[in-house]
């Protein structure tokens, strides 16, 4: 139904960002809420997709339309939810999971929440051979006028620190998980996103 929204950042937080167009605030899930720390306050354009179920109404968005294709393939695989597939993309490394299923590489492909042998084996029967259309540009450029790498300012790391372990959870990291994490980035200082990604890199190694 929409094909993006163009508006000001009004709010982040760990699973959603709202941006208001007109008057109207719109809640989007995205798979790493904080990459948009930088333009909090200004305009962004975001690419969405309309999730209808009985039971829900959704709004899911993505810093380019490339990323938003490889969601939908994702949500297309039996098992795999929207909120999984946002853990997957929030990984930040599409070439590495793109490269799993062709590989088959199904041991890569359950560290990711919510995803057991079944669900991995089922990635692979779908999706291997159909995501050369995906990659690269559009995900590795994610969002050109977004700076990924400062988004906001670092400070000492508390705040941050415990926004990003919420946002985590929020995609369906256990606790346990994520206290195993939390101890190797205390001593980092980085920004909310920063951290995020640093502690799903760690995720993906456990």
């Amino acid at each position: 139904m929409y094909e993006y929204i163009k508006g000001t950042v009004e709010h982040i937080g760990p699973e959603y960002i709202v941006i208001e167009n007109n008057g109207i605030g719109y809640q989007i899930l995205t798979p790493n809420p904080f990459v948009f720390s930088a333009k909090k306050g200004t305009e962004a354009v975001i690419y969405t997709y309309q999730h209808v179920r009985e039971d829900i109404l959704a709004l899911y968005g993505f810093g380019t339309n490339t990323e938003r294709e490889m969601f939908k393939k994702l949500i297309s695989v039996s098992g795999i939810g929207p909120k999984g597939a946002l853990a997957i993309l929030a990984f930040g490394e599409p070439e590495q999971v793109i490269h799993a299923i062709e590989m088959e590489d199904e041991k890569f492909l359950t560290k990711f929440p919510g995803v057991g042998k079944k669900t991995a084996r089922q990635m692979i029967l779908d999706l291997k051979g159909k995501l050369h259309d995906v990659l690269p540009e559009g995900m590795t450029e994610a969002a050109a006028d977004i700076d990924y790498e400062t988004a906001g300012e670092a400070s000492d790391g508390s705040v941050e620190l415990d926004e990003a372990m919420l946002a985590l959870a929020a995609l369906g990291y256990s606790e346990r998980e994520l206290k195993k994490v939390r101890p190797k980035l205390a001593k980092e200082n980085l920004t909310t996103d920063q951290f995020i990604k640093s502690a799903l890199q760690l995720l993906m190694k456990q």
